[in-house]
């Protein structure tokens, strides 16, 4: 299966990133690494890469947007967020999840520059991501707890429902009380807040900074699981993966052309390949066409010449139609193709014999053959009318014209019984 190369970007202050390679599923993950990008790229020549960068630096929101998309729906959302933006919007970039059931539209803002810098640097190790979340938005989501994940400085919380949050500041339990996860003491105004059970996800080393603090704020708690995690927070950030529903930072001018450029490179050969077959395939196809137009202007100038010697003086309009219909009449007139068959058998052995004497025309109705004959003398078409007769037909010489080098001649053959018939 294809592999997948996880990395989160370094946070502000910090060179090294730290990545793990996922084959097909987020359970068969590597071990983390830690080193530079262009050591990350050597670990995964080949697959998708896929970004973490630090949530501190995106905004998350999720405004009521109005209906549509594409453009229009684009426009609205620098407008949705007017409140919550410190920049200019044109150094921002926006980026639009799916819209959720409750009528509300996940949004991550960027600045441009931020979001560039991270592309370029990628780029410059030979990366090309196809997609870039907030590493916030890979954290689980508990319907029945709010989860909390303490890395270094940064708490981040997210509750059932809603979309994940950050807050960069210390001691843990002022980072708390700003994201309202426990009530403020100070503030004796507020309403009585309802404790919450929350999980925390927390690394050995932050669990052991921050262990005692917790301890002291645990009656602020319905409950508190602490779920430590020995290998950091990417292998457990990368268990979310394939089910997330986070916004991708790659959109409108920053969008990537890398997945298809990837799969492309995959069905390449494949694609090839059946070109190919399908370029042989027409021109077989081809060849075959012109050689049957070939073998049917060959069959239309031998039905033309047959047409042309059996009705001589009929015009040729449909040759198969006129011929079917010429056989029909003769079948209605009594005869049968034997009788006709016969008598050309008779005149071609007759001919066969008779020297340097040859048909010019010939017809057949009515059981009788009607010729015109080109001979070189009268005792040349007497010899023909007697080897005609020695066959068992007869034929008699209607008319005779000489000419130069001999005689023309029309003569009508009939088999003895139907001459007899008649």
């Amino acid at each position: 299966m294809p592999q997948t190369l996880l990395l989160r970007l370094p946070a502000p202050g910090q060179e090294q990133t730290e990545w793990l390679v996922i084959d097909g599923a987020a359970d068969s993950a590597t071990t983390r690494q830690r080193g530079s990008l262009t050591l990350a790229a050597a670990v995964s020549r080949t697959g998708k890469v896929v970004a973490l960068a630090p949530a501190t630096q995106i905004l998350l929101a999720e405004p009521e947007l109005p209906p549509g998309s594409g453009v229009r729906l684009a426009r609205a959302v620098p407008f949705a967020l007017e409140e919550q933006l410190t920049e200019d919007i044109d150094q921002l970039s926006f980026a639009i999840g799916r819209r959720r059931p409750s009528g509300g539209t996940p949004v991550a803002a960027v600045s441009r520059a931020v979001l560039q810098g991270w592309l370029s640097d990628l780029s410059a190790a030979g990366l090309e991501p196809l997609a870039m979340y907030p590493d916030i938005s890979l954290m689980p989501e508990n319907p029945g707890q709010t989860v909390l994940w303490l890395e270094k400085g940064r708490l981040a919380v997210r509750r059932p429902g809603a979309l994940p949050f950050a807050v960069e500041l210390a001691p843990v339990s002022e980072a708390l009380v700003v994201a309202g996860v426990i009530a403020d003491p100070l503030d004796a105004t507020a309403e009585p807040k309802v404790p919450e059970s929350a999980i925390l996800y927390v690394t050995r080393e932050d669990w052991a900074r921050s262990q005692i603090e917790f301890e002291q704020l645990s009656d602020k708690f319905d409950s508190l699981k602490v779920q430590l995690l020995p290998d950091g927070p990417l292998p457990w950030l990368a268990r979310g993966l394939e089910t997330t529903d986070a916004v991708n930072l790659l959109q409108g001018d920053f969008a990537r052309s890398t997945d298809f450029s990837a799969r492309w490179r995959q069905w390449r050969t494949a694609a090839l390949l059946a070109a190919a077959l399908l370029a042989v395939h027409v021109a077989s196809q081809a060849l075959q066409i012109r050689q049957a137009k070939h073998e049917t202007a060959a069959l239309d100038g031998q039905i033309a010449n047959i047409f042309s010697a059996a009705m001589p003086a009929e015009p040729m309009q449909d040759p198969r139609r006129q011929m079917q219909s010429r056989l029909d009449r003769i079948h209605k007139s009594g005869a049968s193709p034997e009788d006709f068959l016969r008598t050309l058998k008779a005149l071609s052995s007759a001919m066969a014999v008779t020297p340097k004497t040859d048909i010019d025309a010939l017809s057949y109705r009515d059981n009788s053959l009607d010729m015109k004959v080109s001979a070189p003398s009268l005792a040349a078409l007497s010899q023909l009318s007697q080897l005609i007769g020695k066959q068992g037909m007869t034929a008699e010489i209607q008319s005779s014209t000489p000419v130069a080098g001999g005689v023309e001649a029309h003569i009508q053959l009939r088999s003895q019984s139907s001459r007899a018939h008649r």
